[in-house]
C-alpha cells in the first residue's frame, strides 16, 4: 500500500515537473524562432538595399513595380565535390495594395551532379511577375526552369521596350556572386516553403499565408517589418 502511494506520488511529482519544463520551454522555443524570422527579415532586407544602391546596376523600377512578389535568398551556400547541392533560406512578400504582405519563410534548394568541386556563396533575388507565377508557391515546393518558367532579368539600363516579352515569364532571376550583380536564368533549383518556422510566427503555413487575409504593418511581429518596409521604399502601387 505505502509502495502504490509513493509510486503516485512520484507519478505526480513528475507530471508537475513536466509541466513545469514545458511552460519554461514553449516561450522559450517561441522567442528562438522570433529572432530566426528577424534574421532572415534583416538580411533579405539588407541584400536587397545593396543591391538597389547600385543604380547602375540595379532591378529596373519598371520591373519592380510589374512584380506581383519578391523573394530574397540572402547567402546561399553552394558545395560541390562530384555531386553538388545548395541551400539557403529566404523572405517573400506579395504585392498589396499600398505595399507589401507580411515576408513569408521558404528554403530554396537544389543537386546537380558533374565533374565540379569547391564551394560559394551566392545570393538570390527572384521577381515573381503573374498570378500563375503565385499561384506556383502555394504548392509544397516548385521546381526553378520546370514547373515554374524562369528567365534572367536584365540590369540597370539593359530594361527596355523588349522587357515586355520578358513578362510572359513566371519568374526574372538574379544573383549576386563575388559582388558582381547579374541577371541569371536559375534552372533545377527548389523553392519550398518554410513552414516550421512560419507557422511558429504566424500560426499559419505559407498556402494560408499568401491567399489569405494579409497583415496590416502593426499585425506583424515587430522584427519582420523591415522586409516589406524596405520593398515599399523602391516600389509602391
Amino acid at each position: 500500500m505505502r509502495f502504490g502511494f509513493r509510486t503516485t506520488v512520484t507519478s505526480a511529482l513528475s507530471a508537475v515537473l513536466l509541466l513545469a519544463l514545458c511552460s519554461i520551454t514553449a516561450p522559450a522555443q517561441k522567442k528562438s524562432r522570433t529572432q530566426d524570422a528577424a534574421r532572415h527579415s534583416g538580411e533579405a532586407a539588407e541584400t536587397f538595399t545593396e543591391i538597389m544602391n547600385v543604380r547602375e546596376k540595379s532591378i529596373p523600377k519598371e520591373l519592380l513595380d510589374k512584380a506581383e512578389a519578391i523573394a530574397v535568398f540572402p547567402g546561399v551556400v553552394k558545395v560541390a565535390f562530384g555531386i553538388g547541392g545548395k541551400g539557403g533560406q529566404g523572405a517573400i512578400s506579395r504585392r498589396i495594395k499600398g505595399g507589401w504582405s507580411e515576408p513569408v519563410f521558404f528554403n530554396l534548394g537544389g543537386a546537380s551532379i558533374g565533374a565540379q568541386i569547391g564551394a560559394s556563396k551566392t545570393d538570390y533575388i527572384f521577381l515573381i511577375m503573374n498570378q500563375a507565377g503565385l499561384d506556383s508557391l502555394l504548392k509544397d515546393k516548385v521546381e526553378l526552369g520546370g514547373e515554374l518558367s524562369v528567365a534572367a532579368g536584365p540590369v540597370g539600363r539593359e530594361a527596355a521596350a523588349s522587357t515586355d516579352a520578358l513578362l510572359s515569364a513566371g519568374m526574372l532571376s538574379y544573383s549576386r556572386s563575388k559582388g558582381a550583380f547579374i541577371g541569371a536564368a536559375i534552372k533545377g533549383g527548389v523553392i519550398s516553403p518554410d513552414n516550421d518556422l512560419n507557422e511558429a510566427v504566424y500560426g499559419a503555413k505559407a498556402k494560408e499565408l499568401f491567399s489569405g487575409k494579409t497583415m496590416t504593418m502593426t499585425q506583424m511581429p515587430a522584427g519582420v517589418r523591415i522586409f516589406p518596409r524596405t520593398l515599399s521604399r523602391y516600389s509602391v502601387r
